[in-house]
Order: C-alpha cells, then structure tokens, then sequence
C-alpha cells in the first residue's frame, strides 16, 4: 500500500472507506472527550460523536485542507455540542435536587456515571468547571484538558488569541474562587 496522508487518502473515492475507518480510530477518543467536556452525559456524548463522524462523512467532498484534519474534526464536535446545549437550554429547567428517570439528581448523574470514577476531588474540580459560562468552558476545556495551542483554538472557535487568552484567565480564577469556597 501507497505511504499516502490520511488526508490524500480521504481525498481518493477509492480509498475514502478505508481511510475513515483510521480517521475513526485515530480521532474518537479526543473527540468524545471533548464533547464530554461540554455535555455531563456519556449517552449524549456518544451521539454526538456519532453525528461528528456522520457529518464529517458526509462533507469530505468539500474538505479542502485549509484547516488541519484534526481542526476541521473539533470544529465539527464543537458545533455539535453547542448545538445539544442550546437545545438543552431550550427545554424547561429543573432544580439540582430534581430526580431523573433512575431516580439520580442531576447534581448527583456525574457521580454514577460509569465513565467517570467517584473521586471527590475529580467530582469537585468538574462541578467548579460545571459552573463556568459555557464558552468559558469551552476554552477551559480546549486549553486544560486538550492541551491546546491557542491559535488552534481560535481557528475552530473563530475567536482572537487575545480573547481566548482572557476567557482562559477568567475560568482559572473562577474555578479557584469556587474551589476555595468548598
């Protein structure tokens, strides 16, 4: 076989199936997590992976490399998780203390989800993050978790390195303040 880019490969009818089936390999688990990152539930994450992959399936024909893969494959992740939370945000709220359909609050879906462990400091850094305004977390996320470069981040959020670098700094001192007061 052809030492060919994912990219090139993705590029040729003849070899796109093959190609994706890396690109699934390579790119699920950074993509889960940090879809993860932005909905509390595995079950939402895992569609929302799925609806990447499709819609990154169905627009290869129009990926013109401007972007790095992996830029283009978050940009799509993101736009999906966005999309979830304001539509989650659409919907009539309940109280923290409300209980779902297997009788769990939903201050309490964290702590009995599988895929995460019940560690109480975990649980405490991750309900301080929780508080955060959503595009706050967002870039949190990117930068902590992902280990992001900034300008990356701001290709796939189309935010300038100045204002990622202060939204940064603002959920830090957030985080802390929330930390400190538990």
């Amino acid at each position: 076989m052809e030492n060919r880019s994912l990219e090139d490969r993705l590029r040729d009818p003849l070899t796109r199936r093959e190609a994706f089936a890396d690109l699934l390999k390579q790119f699920s688990e950074p993509l889960y997590w940090q879809i993860r990152r932005l909905v509390s539930d595995h079950d939402d994450a895992d569609d929302l992976l799925q609806n990447t992959f499709m819609k990154a399936w169905a627009a290869m024909d129009d990926f013109r490399g401007d972007a790095k893969l992996s830029t283009w494959l978050h940009k799509i992740a993101l736009n999906e998780a966005l999309t979830h939370l304001d539509k989650q945000k659409r919907r009539p709220t309940t109280s923290l203390d409300a209980e779902n359909d297997e009788g769990l609050s939903v201050a309490g879906t964290l702590e009995a989800d599988d895929y995460f462990d019940g560690d109480e400091a975990h649980e405490l850094f991750r309900q301080a993050i929780g508080t955060l305004p959503a595009k706050q977390q967002l870039v949190f996320n990117m930068k902590y978790f992902d280990d992001m470069k900034y300008e990356d981040i701001a290709e796939i959020t189309g935010t300038t390195v100045g204002a990622l670098k202060a939204t940064y700094h603002f959920a830090v001192k957030k985080i802390e303040q929330f930390l400190k007061s538990r």
